[in-house]
């Protein structure tokens, strides 16, 4: 009968310490910038906030920061519901638009929200050494843009490469074509200049992971792009490229990345934890 008891008591613990890691919470509307940038800029006060998804019980987890695509013209933060339940946290962020202003001004917010994740998760519980970024089409340019090129993080104080993982989603890899617009650049002509991630191609960078939909279903060559990335990274000397083609799959891949995406976490997490 002891043995019944302690048995029934050590099952009904394990189930409670497990439902305890699957409760989750959401707070939203979180602005990212200051006060003084709230109070400068009322399009950066009402645009520039994020909502955070995150397991409230659990301790030192990891973060997936997810910028929504709209061709930096459009689109809203979401926290995707095939990363919930997943042990991380996800932030989903709202960035600035063109036209209102330049799309420039979309890659520094992107930077600030990174920056107010490393700085701000560890008071929800989490890792800031385990922050992923990732994002779908303009969502992956703006990752890749603030993980490549370090000024945009250096100006908030963070070092891109503290960043665990890239894994940008059919994101652009040369110039952005809304950037291109604005400067009167047809988006059938491509353009590599300052704007463009593959211009910060480097071997130190963090991992990468870039998935694309079907080449022949893509919009505007942008499997060839992530190609083309993936190609001068490994010449670059990085050592942590990887390119996923998902057949079948246009532009709107993001249901068949996902899994991808989260494989991709966890088996950076556990290589973290092997070397420990």
């Amino acid at each position: 009968m002891k043995k019944l008891l302690f048995l029934l008591s050590f099952i009904i613990f394990s189930v409670s310490a497990f439902a305890q890691k699957l409760e989750y919470e959401t707070k939203s509307n979180i602005q990212y910038y200051n006060a003084a940038a709230n109070k400068s800029d009322s399009y950066i006060n009402e645009r520039c906030v994020l909502d955070i998804y995150y397991p409230k019980n659990s301790k030192n987890f990891a973060t997936i920061v997810w910028f929504h695509g709209g061709g930096l013209t459009g689109g809203n933060k979401e926290i995707p519901e095939a990363l919930k339940n997943k042990g991380f946290a996800i932030i989903g962020v709202n960035y600035r638009l063109s036209p209102k202003v330049k799309a420039e001004k979309a890659i520094e917010d992107a930077a600030a929200a990174v920056a107010w994740a490393f700085n701000n998760i560890n008071n929800y519980g989490g890792d800031s050494s385990q922050i992923f970024v990732s994002g779908h089409s303009a969502g992956g340019y703006l990752g890749m843009m603030i993980g490549l090129d370090k000024k945009w993080l250096q100006k908030e104080g963070i070092d891109a490469n503290k960043i665990a993982g890239l894994i940008p989603f059919s994101g652009q890899c040369i110039t952005h074509f809304e950037i291109r617009r604005e400067n009167g650049i047809p988006d059938t002509t491509p353009t590599i200049d300052a704007y463009a991630p593959l211009f910060y191609v480097r071997a130190d960078a963090p991992p990468l992971l870039l998935i694309t939909g079907d080449r022949e279903l893509e919009m505007l060559g942008r499997y060839e792009e992530n190609a083309y990335m993936a190609r001068m990274m490994k010449l670059k000397g990085h050592k942590q490229t990887k390119l996923y083609e998902l057949d079948g799959y246009g532009h709107g891949m993001t249901e068949p990345g996902f899994p991808l995406l989260v494989n991709e976490v966890n088996r950076i997490l556990k290589e973290k934890q092997n070397k420990k």
